[in-house]
């Protein structure tokens, strides 16, 4: 009992909803009835305020001159996609529908977009985010090395991932063809456990938040330490492509 973890805390919807903003490295814009893509082009401010560069001849710029201030003339869409292949990778969706304001930018143009409402949906659920806590909202201090952490865990450290299936119920593990860590933020790491027609996620709460990357090491370490100590638990490998 007193090793287990007790830090239960997970990241609020208008955390998480930055976290995706902050990770994401391309976005979709649905304006005055057409829809681009735009990869690369974006920024993000400390309000969550988003500015796009576009090409001076844009279909969305042409959109945003003629939608009236502060009516609502676009949606963004972000996609928070899992760094390591499993199924169903999109993890999440981000919303945001608002109104983009041009600034001049010297060659292109620059808009800058303010959301009026912001809507986070994941496998739990559709959340609409409060407005004020998504402006004061900071991502999660991991977002942006996220891509890169689990990936690194995935392809060198497979066996410290199996070890750690050791602190999940059995019942979870039951029929499981692969596990793979599909999640990783301050508040603990997310495993995927797939199944020959179903998944299933489950997550380790760390005992601390991890504030960095030096602090997560540790908190990985100890998560280890635990499954360490626990009995070994064999994973029932079934064949993916068939009942088992």
């Amino acid at each position: 009992m007193g090793d287990s973890p007790t830090w239960t805390a997970a990241p609020a919807a208008a955390e998480r909803a930055r976290s995706v903003l902050a990770a994401a490295w391309s976005c979709a814009v649905t304006a005055d009835g057409g829809r681009e893509e735009f990869v690369g082009a974006h920024t993000v401010g400390e309000d969550g305020r988003v500015v796009l560069d576009v090409p001076a001849d844009s279909t969305l710029l042409a959109a945003a001159v003629r939608a009236p201030r502060g009516e609502p003339s676009a949606v963004l869409e972000f996609a928070d996609v899992s760094p390591v292949p499993v199924r169903h990778r999109i993890r999440a969706r981000l919303w945001m529908a608002g109104w983009f304001s041009v600034e001049d930018a010297g060659e292109g143009e620059r808009l800058a977009f303010r959301p009026t409402r912001v809507v986070l949906h994941q496998t739990s659920g559709a959340t609409v985010v409060d407005l004020d806590a998504f402006t004061a909202a900071a991502p999660d201090p991991l977002a942006t090395a996220e891509a890169g952490l689990l990936t690194h865990l995935a392809d060198c450290h497979g066996d410290a991932v199996e070890r750690l299936t050791r602190l999940v119920e059995p019942d979870s593990l039951h029929g499981a063809v692969r596990v793979q860590p599909v999640a990783v933020d301050r508040h603990g790491l997310t495993l995927r456990i797939e199944r020959a027609r179903a998944h299933g996620d489950v997550r380790l709460a760390f005992h601390q938040p991890a504030d960095t990357v030096s602090q997560l090491t540790e908190r990985m370490r100890t998560l280890l330490t635990q499954a360490g100590a626990a009995c070994p638990r064999a994973l029932q490998r079934q064949r993916a492509d068939g009942d088992g």
